[in-house]
């Protein structure tokens, strides 16, 4: 098969713009779409908002969407599906994700086919047990793929990517992927996923935990490595982000899903995910998620709180109508949040019985990609010690990284 690399438009002038920055500065969402004034002020300027890059690829053609409501053009935050609609796109259908194509499904509940409430628009799932829509697929000539990733491995929007690119791969479909920052984008870490036996909706790829790539970059990294079947190629087109650096401060307009309300829950949710293998609360069930951790024993902390019942997050709560006594990180500063296992370490140090402490062992190694961590932990390693053992695997990892890059990198 002919191989077909990404083609960046605009790169140049992102690259011009770009080149440089030294430093983690802060950037606003545009006010408008891509215009000069945008570009020239450096305000980050997400694909979608620049319709001339991607309007013209559409024209004439059946067209396919994977989106949610992270999908927001311009700052009306006014919704992809309604753009294209409104500019005469021959849109099909679309395909939702984890938590759904309005984004209000908390994790790992059922996404069903469905119609989109306000334009009619059928929808379908790549979630779950609905992994191949091949007809679907077969109906259109090009698909776009716009959703607003966190930089984590077990965040299953990288997922969803995959598998529309298996099935534009398998069908001879295009697919358009509209490139938006990475919010911790600055930062590569963690343990990278070897063995395939890990291998789930929570550690698709062979990539490190906190990857350091935006979706465009990964969508290159699955095509180069040829991680399809059968090693096939994807005909990608990435429309890049305009103004972005890796080393760029990006608060999300649109929070991604029910419990990543604020800057701060995105930046903290690499090292809190790893909680969800075990029974202590991340906050899910109060207005805090991923900013408090808490168990029902008052040996963690004299800080409390009480899950509840929110919206997206009926099911599924640790620690539900309990006191749980923690830790209360609300007032950290989101730029500072990096990527660390001392949270993690400190509850299991603080468990009075530690051989209840990986409640959902199997599931805490999906989300590490590996048992080793797991292993360590119970062995008493601290976390430097843990750090030096998958520092040769993330190396190798960070210079295959580099190969795929549309952005200068963090220094």
């Amino acid at each position: 098969m002919r191989t077909f690399l990404v083609h960046t438009l605009l790169l140049g002038v992102l690259l011009t713009n770009s080149c440089g920055t030294s430093k983690r500065k802060p950037v606003t969402t545009p006010k408008d779409s891509a215009t000069k004034e945008a570009l020239t002020a450096k305000v980050i300027v997400p694909a979608a908002d620049q319709l001339s890059a991607y309007l013209p690829l559409l024209k004439g053609k059946k067209v396919g969407l994977m989106g949610n409501q992270t999908s927001i053009v311009g700052a009306n935050k006014e919704h992809l599906v309604d753009v294209l609609l409104r500019e005469k796109v021959d849109l099909k259908f679309g395909f939702a994700p984890e938590h759904g194509f309005r984004g209000d499904i908390e994790r790992g509940e059922k996404v069903s086919n469905d119609v989109d409430q306000k334009t009619g628009l059928p929808l379908f799932t790549l979630y779950g047990g609905n992994a191949k829509q091949d007809s679907i697929v077969q109906s259109i000539d090009v698909m776009i793929f716009d959703l607003q990733d966190v930089g984590a491995r077990f965040y299953t929007y990288i997922t969803s990517l995959h598998r529309v690119m298996e099935l534009c791969a398998k069908h001879n479909k295009e697919l358009i992927v509209l490139d938006r920052p990475n919010p911790c984008g600055d930062q590569v870490d963690g343990p990278v996923r070897k063995d395939d036996k890990f291998k789930s909706n929570v550690s698709y790829h062979k990539i490190a935990m906190v990857h350091g790539l935006t979706v465009g970059e990964l969508a290159n990294m699955i095509n180069g490595e040829k991680w399809l079947e059968q090693g096939r190629q994807c005909k990608v087109t990435v429309i890049p982000v305009q103004n972005y650096t890796h080393d760029s401060q990006y608060d999300l307009p649109v929070i991604p899903s029910p419990s990543l309300p604020n800057a701060l829950s995105v930046r903290l949710y690499a090292s809190l995910c790893l909680f969800e293998g075990t029974d202590i609360s991340v906050g899910r069930g109060t207005d805090w998620p991923f900013q408090v951790v808490g168990f029902t024993n008052p040996v963690y902390g004299d800080f409390t709180f009480t899950p509840g019942e929110k919206a997206g997050m009926v099911k599924h709560v640790e620690g539900k109508g309990a006191t749980n006594y923690g830790l209360d990180l609300r007032n950290l500063n989101p730029a500072d949040q990096k990527f660390t296992l001392k949270y993690i370490l400190h509850f299991y140090n603080k468990m009075p019985d530690k051989s209840k402490f990986f409640a959902r062992a199997e599931f805490f190694d999906k989300l590490a990609g590996t048992d080793e961590l797991r292993k360590q932990i119970i062995a008493g390693k601290t976390e430097a010690e843990i750090r030096e053992s998958w520092k040769p695997e993330l190396m190798e990892y960070m210079q295959m990284r580099k190969k795929y890059l549309l952005y200068p990198d963090f220094k």
